[in-house]
């Protein structure tokens, strides 16, 4: 996928999501309000996602970082957002600070529409793009480990165990996992 390319993604009888790079003309406050609502079930759960809460600098400043940063468009308004996150160091984890490692991050759908195969589509694109950054072979995330359902669906998706840690913002402990990029078929 290019930045110029969308893709068009049916979701029963109402339409279409378009996934593509985010513009400079996405709202900021809108992915934000998609992230805090889209992890507010985690929060609720006792988890202390950074997502849950963070204002619009945080999430300005995240898709800033970001390698890039994909959006799903329904009707006009932002759904799904995932970012893309190229080779970092880390402080906490030695998977991340391995150079062939890319990482996914700020990744949501919007509750009510969840079930629809969004989630999926999103990581295919992501994966996708993630095997075009030079000397990237593995892709990477993190989720609290005890948020069985999330660690479950990454499994589905043949994302790998690698280590467990302790972010700073937390209160959790993270596990994280990883997927050849060698084995994502092409969208």
């Amino acid at each position: 996928m290019n930045d110029k390319m969308n893709y068009e993604y049916p979701i029963g009888n109402d339409g279409c999501v378009t996934f593509r790079a985010l513009t400079s003309t996405d709202s900021i406050e809108a992915i934000t309000v998609l992230l805090n609502k889209s992890y507010k079930f985690l929060l609720d759960m006792g988890l202390n996602y950074v997502a849950a809460t963070q204002d619009k600098s945080v999430t300005l400043n995240r898709i800033e970082k970001a390698y890039k940063c994909f959006v799903g468009i329904y009707r006009g308004e932002i759904i799904s957002t995932i970012s893309l996150y190229n080779y970092s160091p880390s402080s906490h984890s030695k998977w991340y600070n391995e150079t062939h490692v890319a990482k996914v991050g700020q990744f949501a759908v919007l509750s009510e529409f969840q079930k629809f195969g969004i989630g999926n589509k999103m990581m295919e694109i992501v994966e996708h793009e993630a095997k075009a950054i030079e000397n990237i072979s593995e892709l990477a995330l993190d989720t609290a480990e005890t948020a069985y359902h999330l660690i479950h669906y990454y499994e589905k998706r043949g994302y790998r165990y690698i280590e467990t840690i302790k972010w700073n913002e937390t209160n959790y402990k993270s596990v994280i996992m990883s997927k050849c990029l060698t084995t994502i078929q092409e969208v």
